[in-house]
């Protein structure tokens, strides 16, 4: 059976990436969530992001608007009610 998780993305930015790109391979539900800081540009970051994204059309959130317009905007309000959906919430 399929579980809906969560990755929460903070400091460790390149792992939570390859990681919630690894957590599809189980054919769950993988939410992405990139807080309280900007996405760092760099080469590793910028393959994971794009595997992540594109290939695998995970959907990502953020609640820091500084964030370049790349994801969409979700307030801490919304995503405390949305995390209480998530049977696995996994920080970065």
């Amino acid at each position: 059976m399929a579980k809906k998780i969560a990755v929460l993305v903070r400091e460790r930015q390149a792992e939570a990436l390859r990681m919630s790109g690894g957590l599809t391979l189980l054919d769950d539900e993988v939410h992405v969530y990139i807080l309280d800081r900007k996405l760092e540009k760099n080469t590793v970051i910028d393959k994971h992001l794009d595997m992540v994204r594109n290939m695998l059309e995970l959907p990502i959130w953020t609640n820091f608007k500084d964030n370049d317009n790349l994801f969409d905007y979700i307030s801490d309000e919304d995503l405390s009610n949305k995390l209480l959906d998530y049977e696995i919430v996994i920080p970065y």
